[in-house]
């Protein structure tokens, strides 16, 4: 009754994991880019384990992007406020 080939499953095996994998790892791919990670780091999501490993890395480790690394979209990494009108040395009078 419950033998042999049924199309429910090959669907989910066949066409569905590697729908899923994609699903979850492009979210990871861009988190890793903002936070100044390598995107390939996001290919950890689809191994079992390694994925639990890799989320508790991005929520309790070390951003070097926010640690004044020069991560994509941080500008100079440099963490400095930006200079403009009203600000430095001439904006005191001085």
């Amino acid at each position: 009754m419950f033998g042999g080939f049924h199309p429910m499953w090959f669907g989910f095996w066949g066409l569905g994991w590697p729908v899923m994998a994609l699903i979850a790892v492009i979210p990871f791919w861009r988190i890793s880019a903002r936070v100044g990670l390598s995107p390939w780091l996001s290919l950890l999501i689809v191994v079992p384990l390694a994925n639990l490993i890799f989320i508790y890395y991005l929520a309790f480790g070390d951003w070097p992007a926010v640690r004044g690394g020069a991560g994509p979209g941080f500008g100079s990494g440099t963490g400095a406020a930006p200079s403009g009108p009203g600000s430095g040395p001439s904006a005191t009078g001085n």
